[in-house]
């Protein structure tokens, strides 16, 4: 862990007068971003970012034209970097650091807060899911729950909504946003019934939403993303559609159990617009079967999972 430095000014005086000035509170924050990278680096072995040790290594650790290699920055700036110099550093660049650097995710923080920058990963400034929030989605069950931001990146879900519409636990993390995936993701598309009715309503509602947010990179990151990777969203985008959220019937037409009618609701957290708790309950006795198969099914996956670590540690221990 690092411990912010403490500096003070070089004391300057005559006549035995001092005259003390207190160092600017940027340039402490580059001194203890550089000193963290150059932490990191050092405790980070060629072997572990797939990397060739070579013969004349004279450090354990990374060189710099390594990191910036891995990072897609030039040599010339990331050494800028530990050096502490005053240059502006990107969102992109940053994040691009964090994972040459493999940064867990208090690290990363770490790292965007000694930048000054807002951190663009999905849930990285979201309220933090309480347990008690946890211990509600898993009492919905049958019931798919998942708690959203006001960006629609899924924070957490039960062990039903998990399968609704696809295998959620097999999606990296930084992919588990509804707009991501209702664009990009073809089992979350199959699993939806009015899918272009579908695609439209979630561009007029997330150009809504938006237009809170305007300046945060998050935000931004999210619609280039989504831009770059379907053209049915910029179609969609280019309509200009506004639509405030609102709960609906919908219907899903799910891998495991086939057509589920559920009623979608939202249950707000904080302040309207915020993070969210999102429900859906059966609209009919047949969804309600449907959903209680469902969650069979996903505390089966489950038993199978803790099986299969057990086998690992059995393993490891032999």
């Amino acid at each position: 862990m690092t411990t912010m430095v403490q500096q003070t000014a070089a004391v300057r005086g005559t006549a035995g007068q001092d005259d003390v000035r207190a160092t600017p509170a940027s340039e402490i924050r580059r001194s203890e971003l550089a000193a963290f990278l150059r932490h990191r680096r050092e405790h980070i072995t060629p072997e572990q970012v797939g990397l060739p040790r070579g013969r004349r290594r004279r450090t354990p650790g990374l060189r710099r034209e390594e990191v910036a290699q891995l990072s897609a920055v030039g040599v010339t700036w990331y050494t800028w970097l530990e050096q502490a110099r005053d240059i502006q550093v990107s969102v992109q660049v940053l994040d691009a650091l964090a994972r040459a650097l493999l940064l867990d995710v208090s690290e990363r923080a770490h790292l965007f807060n000694l930048a000054g920058v807002v951190d663009p990963a999905p849930g990285a400034h979201c309220p933090s899911v309480t347990e008690a929030q946890r211990a509600l989605l898993e009492q919905l069950e049958p019931i798919p729950a998942c708690i959203q931001n006001s960006r629609y990146d899924i924070l957490a879900h039960n062990r039903t909504y998990g399968l609704l519409l696809c295998d959620l636990d097999a999606i990296a993390p930084a992919d588990r946003n509804c707009m991501v995936l209702c664009y990009t993701n073809p089992d979350w598309q199959a699993s939806i019934v009015l899918l272009e009715e579908t695609m439209r309503l979630m561009a007029a509602k997330f150009r809504a939403s938006m237009a809170g947010h305007l300046g945060e990179p998050a935000w931004k990151m999210l619609l280039k993303r989504l831009s770059a990777e379907s053209a049915e969203f910029r179609e969609a985008w280019e309509l200009h559609e506004v639509v405030s959220a609102r709960s609906k019937r919908k219907q899903f037409r799910n891998a495991h159990v086939g057509l589920l009618t559920l009623d979608h609701t939202d249950l707000w957290l904080g302040p309207h617009d915020g993070p969210r708790m999102v429900t859906y309950a059966p609209a009919d006795a047949g969804s309600r079967a449907g959903l209680e198969r469902l969650l069979s099914l996903a505390q089966e996956r489950e038993r199978e999972r803790e099986r299969e670590r057990e086998r690992e540690r059995e393993r490891v221990a032999f």
